[in-house]
Order: structure tokens, then C-alpha cells, then sequence
């Protein structure tokens, strides 16, 4: 199976994506557990987008599914300016919270709940990647 929907990258937009995305991964019948984890992570890389790709513009954003055998992989696609989340470096979990720097944990979950996590810049477009084994 593989899917593809174009999406308004903006906070206003998610609830659509959620949806989306759930009653996909609903029809392929992957546990709730597993939605619940990708769903989250979708929701921090989304957010990313929709508040930093395009500046003071808004843009869109695409998202792929695809579902080979027990693996579900997204692809989050937007022509906002190249940014790659994955070279950022971890944040010290182990400091208190108020003694970080804000920023970076999204990022951090995405990689910690996913099994594989990429990003490439392709056509002058960002493509963030991650996959779940169901």
C-alpha cells in the first residue's frame, strides 16, 4: 500500500492530518499502540513544519504512507527552506528541565519511538522519513 494526501502546513490543518493518518493506519490494522506512538510522532514533525519551513508564509505539506509487510513508514514532504532536524544534536535528557535549552525533544521522541529515521533533501524539497515495525 502506498498513499499520498497534500495537506495545509498549518496548526489549523493537523486535526485533518491526524484523522488522515489514523483511519489509514486503522484499515491496515495496525495496533493501537503503534498509532498512538506514530501518531505523536507525526504530530511534533507536522507542527516543525508548519511553524518553520516557510517563515511568514505558509506552504504545504505532503504526506506519504506506505505499509510493506509488518513495516509503516511516513514521508513528510515541504518546500520550505532546507532545514535537517536529524543534525541537531540530542538534548541531555538527563538535565533538569528547566536547565535546557528549549527546543530539540521532538526531534529526540521521533528517533527514541521510531525504528528508522531519515531526512534528504530531494528536489528542493524536505523529506523527513521514519518507519514503524506493526
Amino acid at each position: 500500500m502506498k498513499l499520498e494526501k497534500n495537506f495545509p502546513a498549518t496548526d489549523a490543518a493537523y486535526p485533518k492530518v491526524a484523522e488522515w493518518l489514523e483511519n489509514e493506519l486503522n484499515k491496515i490494522n495496525c495496533p493501537l499502540k503503534i498509532i498512538m506512538q506514530i501518531s505523536m510522532c507525526l504530530e511534533e514533525a507536522f507542527i516543525n513544519i508548519a511553524h518553520y519551513a516557510y517563515g511568514e508564509k505558509t506552504g504545504d505539506m505532503t504526506l506519504g504512507l506506505e505499509q510493506e509487510n509488518d513495516i509503516v513508514t511516513l514521508h513528510l514532504k515541504d518546500k520550505g527552506k532546507p532545514f535537517d532536524p536529524l543534525a541537531k544534536q540530542d538534548p541531555d535528557v538527563s538535565m533538569k528541565m528547566e536547565d535546557r535549552k528549549i527546543g530539540g525533544l521532538g526531534i529526540y521522541l521521533i528517533k527514541q519511538m521510531m525504528d528508522e529515521v531519515k531526512y534528504e533533501r530531494i528536489n528542493e524539497e524536505n523529506v523527513l522519513t521514519f518507519s514503524k515495525k506493526i
